[in-house]
Protein backbone atom coordinates (compact mmCIF):
# COMPACT_ATOMS: atom_id res chain seq x y z
CA UNK A 1 0.00 0.00 0.00
CA UNK A 2 1.27 3.64 -0.61
CA UNK A 3 2.12 5.70 2.60
CA UNK A 4 -0.08 8.58 0.66
CA UNK A 5 -3.00 6.22 0.67
CA UNK A 6 -2.55 4.63 4.80
CA UNK A 7 -2.33 8.17 5.62
CA UNK A 8 -5.35 8.88 4.20
CA UNK A 9 -6.87 5.69 5.65
CA UNK A 10 -5.47 6.95 8.79
CA UNK A 11 -7.28 10.43 8.96
CA UNK A 12 -10.50 9.27 7.88
CA UNK A 13 -10.39 6.48 11.41
CA UNK A 14 -9.61 9.55 13.35
CA UNK A 15 -5.99 9.28 14.02
CA UNK A 16 -3.87 12.46 14.36
CA UNK A 17 0.06 13.13 14.10
CA UNK A 18 1.81 13.48 17.00
CA UNK A 19 5.41 13.51 16.30
CA UNK A 20 7.79 13.17 13.42
CA UNK A 21 10.68 11.04 13.35
CA UNK A 22 13.73 9.95 11.30
CA UNK A 23 12.38 6.82 10.06
CA UNK A 24 8.58 6.62 11.60
CA UNK A 25 5.62 9.55 12.34
CA UNK A 26 3.83 8.36 15.26
CA UNK A 27 -0.32 9.09 14.94
CA UNK A 28 -2.55 8.86 17.89
CA UNK A 29 -6.30 8.21 18.13
CA UNK A 30 -7.48 10.93 20.50
CA UNK A 31 -11.10 9.13 21.38
CA UNK A 32 -8.71 5.58 21.93
CA UNK A 33 -5.22 7.30 23.15
CA UNK A 34 -3.56 3.94 20.93
CA UNK A 35 -0.59 5.82 19.45
CA UNK A 36 1.18 3.56 16.40
CA UNK A 37 4.01 4.47 14.38
CA UNK A 38 4.10 4.40 10.41
CA UNK A 39 7.11 4.03 8.77
CA UNK A 40 7.98 6.58 6.41
CA UNK A 41 8.76 4.39 3.01
CA UNK A 42 6.81 4.85 0.09
CA UNK A 43 5.64 1.24 -0.12
CA UNK A 44 3.91 -0.06 2.90
CA UNK A 45 3.42 -4.13 3.48
CA UNK A 46 -0.54 -4.63 3.29
CA UNK A 47 -0.17 -6.80 6.61
CA UNK A 48 1.14 -3.96 8.17
CA UNK A 49 -1.07 -1.12 7.27
CA UNK A 50 -4.01 -3.61 7.94
CA UNK A 51 -2.42 -3.39 11.35
CA UNK A 52 -2.11 0.01 11.83
CA UNK A 53 -5.18 0.43 11.23
CA UNK A 54 -7.48 -1.44 13.35
CA UNK A 55 -5.17 -0.53 16.15
CA UNK A 56 -6.37 3.34 15.41
CA UNK A 57 -9.98 2.77 14.38
CA UNK A 58 -12.12 3.63 17.66
CA UNK A 59 -14.33 1.03 18.81
CA UNK A 60 -17.59 2.71 17.56
CA UNK A 61 -16.32 2.46 13.72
Amino acid sequence: MKRTELLRKIGEAGGVLIRRGGKHDWYRNPDTGVSQPVPRRREIKDRLARHILRQLRSPAR
